[in-house]
């Protein structure tokens, strides 16, 4: 399966491993930001680059964030716009961490616990 991950970009080193595990799983990761070289590059072309990536893939992967956490509420949230396309098209989709908003919610979204249960998740059959 084509997957796209979402999350925020200072976890991108975390998003390298999950696409290292992904892989492994016999899943290809369209995500390019993931490799860095953006920082904080307002230019609108990492804009349309990731949402071509989006476009490639099967299944829209979001890392949510612990409301615990000192996540900054106010950061880009560009994953949340990526999220939104990709229900918008129809793309499977799952999360990975607690339900950050009500879209997290709807039925047809996997919620998973840990990367661990996403790969077994994914190798299950979509309903």
């Amino acid at each position: 399966m084509r997957i796209y991950l979402a999350a925020r970009y200072e976890r991108r080193f975390e998003m390298l491993g999950v696409a290292a595990i992904l892989a492994r799983a016999g899943h290809e990761v369209t995500s390019r930001w993931i490799e860095g070289g953006r920082g904080d590059d307002p230019a609108i072309v990492p804009a349309v680059e990731d949402l071509i990536q989006l476009s490639q893939a099967d299944c829209l992967v979001s890392f949510t964030e612990d409301p615990q956490r000192n996540v900054a509420w106010a950061a880009r949230g560009g994953r949340h716009v990526e999220f939104g396309v990709a229900l918008a098209t129809g793309k499977r989709l799952c999360i990975v961490g607690p339900r950050e908003n009500i879209f997290h919610h709807l039925l047809s979204v996997e919620a998973y616990a840990s990367v661990g249960e996403l790969v077994a998740g994914l190798a299950r059959v979509k309903r």
